[in-house]
């Protein structure tokens, strides 16, 4: 008896069917949970979010694959099915200033083979402080400089998102300037040093002002930085004159001696 050929679509379609057969894709498991974890800290339990048999899931074997991870930030517990945190999630690492943080790892379970993946969805606390690039911020500002005149400073920059990056500057109260602290369209403030009361170099030569950046998380982080400001001369004083009159027999001589300003 000869053999009758198999139409190769055929076998490709039972080759689908048993595969298919051998493996259930499930649905997603969504957790929330806040960076920084403690190594071992649960926050699911696929026993109970999936319905599964405590008593067969050691013999089902299973376990959690990243999913585009170098790391593998989750792990099972075999014994009772509680996911736990595997490794330090550190949601600046894993995505900056991005507003949302998913983390994607996938479970796998055998006899038979079940997939669920699993959506970690990273929640900023409050672990950075406000920084500024540098110290010491300077200026140089004429004592002519007229009252109102505005001098942007630099803006911190804070590695949290949300509520837990900056929200307010300070500086210590002095006689001349006060703070104007200005919202950018795009996210972020900074402020801008505003003078109230003129400069004097003859009174002062230099001021020294601490601003102070300050986040809205809790606790609440602050950073600083100076502010020095170095007053410049401006022609504001006539020169000003000493007068000793000597007379003589023939006639009054006025003697004049100048003072310089400073």
């Amino acid at each position: 008896m000869g053999y009758k050929a198999f139409p190769a679509r055929g076998v490709v379609f039972l080759l689908g069917v048993f595969i298919f057969s051998q493996q259930t894709i499930a649905g997603d498991l969504s957790y929330s949970v806040p960076e920084e974890m403690k190594r071992g800290s649960v926050f699911g339990n696929i026993v109970k979010d999936i319905g599964l048999d405590v008593s067969r899931l050691s013999a089902r074997k299973p376990r959690i694959d990243a999913d585009g991870n170098v790391k593998r930030y989750c792990e099972i517990n075999p014994n009772n099915g509680d996911i736990v945190v595997a490794d330090r999630i550190d949601r600046e690492v894993l995505c900056g200033k991005k507003a949302s943080c998913l983390l994607k790892q996938e479970l796998v379970l055998e006899h038979p083979l079940e997939l669920h993946r699993i959506n970690v969805l990273v929640q900023d606390i409050n672990d950075n402080s406000p920084q500024f690039k540098k110290n010491m911020i300077k200026f140089e500002i004429r004592e002519s400089a007229s009252k109102g005149s505005r001098y942007r400073l630099d803006e911190a920059y804070d590695a949290d998102v949300g509520q837990n990056t900056v929200q307010d500057y300070n500086i210590d109260a002095n006689e001349n300037f006060n703070l104007n602290v200005v919202a950018k369209s795009g996210g972020g403030k900074y402020g801008e040093l505003v003078l109230e009361k003129e400069l004097d170099r003859e009174h002062q030569q230099e001021l020294t002002i601490l601003l102070t950046a300050t986040d809205g998380g809790s606790p609440q982080r602050t950073g600083t930085t100076v502010i020095h400001v170095t007053v410049l001369d401006a022609n504001d004083n006539a020169p000003v004159f000493s007068q000793m009159l000597e007379k003589t027999d023939r006639s009054a001589v006025l003697f004049t001696k100048t003072y310089p300003l400073y």
